[in-house]
């Protein structure tokens, strides 16, 4: 990850999950959230096309993982759950608890939680991978039933050992 750029550029993405606000600065990506609709002017630059194109490859099935520049905006904790959210594979599941243990520490299950949730690169930063420890889904900034489509998408024709 990266730290922050100056030149910002705004497009969206309309995607099966819905519409998707791509935020970059120069050539690092800052933010990709779930939206209603087109709020603010688009300022399209090469690199929120390279944002697009890898987004609408995952969404046909043919991109499994992202080349792109991140820079979220957070405190070091959050950068460092999203460092390991990064390292879960495609078609993948863990528990919050299991993300703590990799973070060292058990008992910051609720920390990792939090940071999960304020994750501002979804599903690039694969939040949507992270489930309950009683394999239940659980909190998802674009609901319950995106996290369960990209889960589905991520697990078409591949067998999941938490979901199978």
């Amino acid at each position: 990850m990266k730290g922050p750029d100056t030149a910002i550029a705004i497009e969206y993405l309309d995607s099966p999950v819905g519409f998707l606000k791509i935020v970059v600065c120069g050539e690092s990506l800052r933010q990709l959230d779930f939206v209603s609709s087109r709020t603010e002017p688009e300022t399209p630059t090469a690199y929120t096309e390279r944002v697009k194109l890898q987004l609408e490859e995952y969404f046909r099935g043919t991109r499994q993982s992202f080349q792109l520049s991140l820079a979220p905006e957070g405190t070091p904790f959050q950068k460092a759950v999203w460092e390991k959210l990064i390292e879960i594979p495609y078609a993948n599941l863990i528990s919050y608890k299991d993300l703590a243990l990799k973070l060292g520490d058990m008992k910051k299950i609720r920390a990792v939680g939090s940071a999960n949730g304020r994750n501002p690169i979804t599903i690039i930063i694969p939040c949507h991978r992270v489930i309950g420890n009683d394999k239940n889904l659980i909190g998802y900034s674009g609901g319950l039933h995106i996290k369960r489509w990209l889960i589905d998408h991520e697990n078409a024709g591949m067998q999941n050992t938490l979901f199978g």
